[in-house]
Order: structure tokens, then C-alpha cells, then sequence
């Protein structure tokens, strides 16, 4: 490993200022994992003290087994090139996470999207509740326990004015020609 020097470099700066789990994962890849309440503070450490000013990305994965959602946030530092994964969870049943968007102004796209999709809330988040989902009183769809299928036939396969609609595998069969593999007739329309 003392070939990943700056990789290590960071990893015990981390480790020397906040309580962390942490691995370098490769090159120019560092991982750490860290309490709900210090992510923004780490966060910012990495930007102002360190350089990575750039947010790549912010994730959400539904732990249902653990009633956990794990929020992994990306950033990367153009200069070292070097990117750190910032891992944490928060309760299932109560999902509060705080609103980094005062750091980086498109977290705020991310935030409202997992308060629609997930369920988590955000205090102070600025931006209509409604963001991609259109008057929509269901549980969040991006949730495990979330019944997609149910819900498409409950909502859409019987609308008014859509007595006549076809299946999309359906439709395509007949423009191409093309027959629907048998791994996919389970999901045509009945």
C-alpha cells in the first residue's frame, strides 16, 4: 500500500479528525464511513481543507432487511484526481438526513428527488415538495416495499380512455415483426 500515498495521506487525516470507518479501495479511490450527524461536517473538511471541491454524486440504497437507508455521497478533488465516498445511514421508519445544499448548490436535485422517491426528509430543503411525480399520494415508489406492478394495474392498465391501449410489447410485435421472448411474456398485459 505505500505505493498509495496520497490515498493514505487523506485516509489518516480523516481518521485523525473524525470517528470514521475507512479503506482506501484502490487507486485514487478512498471509502469512509461515518455517523449521519458529521457528513456535513466531513464533507466540508474535504472541500475546504482538501480540495475536493467537486460533488460526482449522491446515492441512496434501501436497506429494508436493516431498516436502513444508506446515503453514499461522491466527491473528487481535480487536482490529486482523487475521489472519496462518503457512507452513512439513517432509520428507515424515520428518515431524516441534513440538507448539504448550502455546500453544493445541485445537492439540492438530489435531496428533492430522495425526499420524492424515498420518503427522507431534508429540514430546510428549498424546492417544491412535487419535483418529478405528479399528484402522487402513494408510498415513495423507489421504496423495496413498494408494489410497482400493483400499482401500474391498479392506476393504469383499467384508466378511462385506455380501453383500447395496447401493450408496448404488443405494439412492437406488430410494427417489427419481432417475437416476444418467453422470459418477457410474464410481463405483458393479461
Amino acid at each position: 500500500m505505500s505505493k498509495l500515498k496520497k490515498e493514505n495521506k487523506i485516509l489518516d487525516k480523516l481518521n485523525d479528525v473524525f470517528d470514521i470507518s475507512g479503506e482506501v479501495k484502490r487507486k485514487l479511490r478512498i471509502a469512509v464511513k461515518i455517523d449521519s450527524k458529521n457528513v456535513s461536517s466531513i464533507l466540508l473538511f474535504l472541500k475546504n481543507q482538501h480540495g475536493f471541491i467537486h460533488l460526482n454524486h449522491i446515492s441512496c440504497v434501501d436497506w429494508i432487511e436493516e431498516g436502513e437507508f444508506e446515503l453514499v455521497y461522491i466527491v473528487w478533488n481535480p487536482k490529486t484526481k482523487l475521489t472519496v465516498l462518503v457512507h452513512t445511514r439513517i432509520d428507515r421508519n424515520n428518515p431524516v438526513m441534513e440538507n448539504i445544499d448550502t455546500i453544493w448548490d445541485q445537492a439540492n436535485t438530489y435531496e428533492r428527488e430522495f425526499r420524492e422517491m424515498f420518503g427522507i426528509e431534508f429540514p430546510g430543503l428549498v424546492g417544491r415538495k412535487e419535483f418529478i411525480l405528479e399528484d402522487w399520494d402513494d408510498m415513495p415508489p423507489m421504496r423495496k416495499d413498494f408494489d410497482t406492478q400493483k400499482y401500474a394495474k391498479e392506476n393504469f392498465a383499467t384508466r378511462p380512455g385506455r380501453e383500447d391501449a395496447q401493450d408496448v410489447r404488443e405494439a412492437i410485435q406488430k410494427r417489427s415483426g419481432e417475437v416476444i421472448p418467453d422470459f418477457a411474456k410474464k410481463y405483458s398485459r393479461d
